[in-house]
């Protein structure tokens, strides 16, 4: 089993601590003046969401985790779980609202999002960085309202809310940026 050192640790990383994978989120390495230098650490649990600050000694070693990122395809939703499937294997998960979290207002039948398993259990979702979706409901635009920058609230196909700008009308389709939750272009 692969193991780092804390001079090797940075955000991203995935480790193995108390029988759980856990992601680096901050790291910090603190030389005191005086004792042994340390890392300073905020970890997230991939499980459970829960993040923790732990402090290693200079030179402890920890244990990777062994995730792998797997691209599959997004089947269907019912209503408790969300399905995806691997395209070369056809094997298919099932992922629970926890791990899913706010990723399931950007996802649609048959996009490829990138998931992340643990021991063959599915921990997080990623979807693409880019969605096409089309809009439900949008309010009219109304000339001279540009008070507010001239955007106005519109419902996409998966119940996302973003701000679009006053021309585009509903029942048009928009390119969103899920990173960050905004419009991006007319598609």
């Amino acid at each position: 089993m692969a193991t780092y050192s804390t001079s090797e640790f940075k955000a991203g990383l995935k480790i193995l601590l108390d029988g759980d994978p856990q992601v680096i989120v901050e790291n910090e390495f603190v030389k005191p003046g005086k004792g042994q230098a340390f890392n300073r650490v905020r970890v997230r649990n991939l499980r459970t969401g829960r993040v923790l600050e732990k402090t290693f000694k200079s030179g402890e070693s920890v244990e990777a985790a062994d995730v792998m990122d797997t691209d599959m395809q997004y089947l269907y939703t019912d209503g408790e779980f969300w399905h995806f499937m691997v395209p070369d294997t056809y094997e298919q998960y099932a992922v629970g609202e926890a791990a899913l979290g706010d990723t399931a207002q950007w996802l649609k039948e048959q996009d490829i999002c990138t998931v992340t398993l643990w021991n063959g259990e599915p921990l997080s979702v990623m979807p693409p960085n880019f969605v096409e979706l089309k809009i439900v409901q949008c309010d009219p635009g109304v000339r001279g309202d540009t008070a507010q920058g001239g955007t106005k609230p519109a419902t996409l196909e998966t119940g996302a809310v973003v701000k679009v700008p006053l021309f585009v009308e509903e029942g048009e389709t928009v390119k969103v940026d899920t990173r960050s939750g905004e419009y991006v272009s007319r598609v």
